[in-house]
């Protein structure tokens, strides 16, 4: 990595970054984001391809970055063919065109199911990360173990910038049941978590269900396309269902035994986790049974991570889970960020708004994800714009650090309430798809099209 990208990162482990002015870094920026260019370029397929389809040789503003993003749809670009008729030795290399790393060191020999394949390339030292796939196909995304080492190391970082829990709080953890998905990097940032935030000796509730893996998300895919196509078997809708109503089931018991666990733990100083969808029905459970703020430790914690994701919630969710727990707003840490990430945007407590890091650019694009908003590529710029958002993470090893979300952002580069100067993105995050429906990444088409060559 080179010195400009170096001295960026550097501000990670004392999160020393985010009162640092966008202008007094931007020339370290566009030097770093090409420093990662000239590394990169020539080791990531399609990175190379999109650099020379737009003549792009160096990177010398953010403008000339734009290029050569990656659309978030670029990691779900595999035929579903390789998956559904298990040509491991096709996805391999279809992997191969979006990993810095080469693959042709995994060992396909034991290989008969998509964990299989998951695990063999983490044997190779590729750490295959895929999102949950509930609207299509799962993305599947390379990264190294400096990644997730990182990951994890800026996870705690930003927690402790974002609230007053703290590495050593010796807390008990808590929070609701439900389906995890199991992938290395999850693994790796909930052990540095724990490890940081939580008692050894406490007591932990188990929940009892069983890991959602990748196959397990691909059968379910697969099958419930071809029951909307009507080509599924009569059997296959029956194991399905079956299935469908056991994990239900098993679902339901593993809340009820949740709520009692954290019921049993409520004069703990408690560390507790959860996405908004299933902490209001949690809260509500508890409430239930006659608990309240006033039954529970007053310096309890919660680590809150990601939007709605399509749950209906009342507009007061966020105080009816605050007032349940007792949780205090200095100990409670929201962050933005997105699979494709390495990196945390921390929430801040009194401007609530989400602070990006010096070593991730944000790139706020127009809708079509071809251009930059107007005005946030003067060095000087300052104010609010809203767009797509695109950022690059320079810490990214494992892959390229250059996406485009399907997020709609509000980003601000004046300085925040809470007096800090980095830019932050307003409490308002939304996906185009969720308003719009289908949601088109113009350049989509074009890098599917280079993927699919490719392998």
């Amino acid at each position: 990595m080179g010195e400009a990208a170096e001295s960026l990162l550097k501000h990670m482990p004392d999160a020393s970054g985010f009162d640092i002015p966008p202008a007094d870094i931007r020339e370290t920026q566009v030097a770093a984001l090409n420093e990662r260019f000239q590394e990169q370029v020539g080791r990531i397929k399609l990175v190379k391809l999109r650099a020379q389809d737009a003549d792009i040789t160096e990177i010398a503003s953010l403008e000339d970055v734009v290029p050569l993003l990656l659309p978030h749809t670029a990691y779900k670009s595999y035929p579903e063919s390789f998956l559904t008729e298990k040509k491991w030795d096709r996805l391999t290399k279809w992997l191969g065109t979006v990993s810095a790393y080469p693959t042709d060191g995994v060992d396909l020999s034991e290989v008969k199911e998509i964990d299989d394949w998951v695990e063999a390339c983490a044997k190779a030292g590729l750490f295959v990360a895929c999102s949950s796939g509930t609207t299509g196909k799962s993305a599947m995304l390379v990264a190294s173990k400096k990644d997730l080492d990182f990951t994890s190391q800026d996870g705690i970082s930003a927690v402790q910038w974002g609230s007053k829990i703290r590495a050593g709080d010796m807390r008990t953890s808590a929070g609701a049941a439900g389906a995890v998905a199991y992938t290395h990097k999850n693994a790796a940032m909930g052990m540095a978590m724990m490890g940081a935030f939580v008692d050894p000796d406490a007591p932990r509730f188990q929940s009892g269900l069983p890991p959602v893996t990748v196959g397990s998300l691909t059968k379910m895919i697969t099958l419930r396309k071809a029951i909307a196509d009507g080509t599924a078997k009569p059997g296959e809708i029956q194991e399905y269902e079956a299935e469908t109503e056991s994990r239900q089931k098993g679902l339901d018991d593993a809340q009820l035994r949740a709520v009692d666990d954290i019921i049993s733990k409520r004069n703990e100083k408690l560390y507790i986790t959860g996405m908004w969808g299933a902490l209001y029905p949690f809260a509500e459970a508890v409430r239930a049974k006659g608990y309240s703020a006033k039954d529970f430790h007053p310096q309890n914690g919660v680590y809150l991570g990601g939007g709605l994701k399509r749950a209906k919630l009342p507009d007061d969710y966020r105080e009816f889970v605050y007032e349940t727990f007792n949780l205090q707003p200095e100990y409670i840490y929201q962050m933005y960020g997105m699979q494709e990430l390495g990196t945390s945007m921390p929430r801040c407590q009194e401007g609530h708004r989400y602070h990006v890091p010096p070593w991730l650019v944000p790139l706020p694009l127009n809708k079509e994800g071809d251009a930059l908003v107007p005005g946030v590529g003067d060095k000087d710029f300052q104010g609010k714009v809203e767009g797509r958002a695109a950022f690059f993470d320079l810490s990214m090893d494992g892959r390229w650090g250059g996406v485009i979300s399907g997020d709609h952002i509000e980003i601000d580069y004046s300085p925040c309430a809470c007096g800090n100067r980095s830019p932050s993105i307003a409490d308002n995050v939304y996906r185009y798809s969720d308003l719009e429906g289908d949601d088109k990444i113009g350049c989509a088409g074009t890098v599917d099209a280079y993927v699919r060559g490719l392998s």
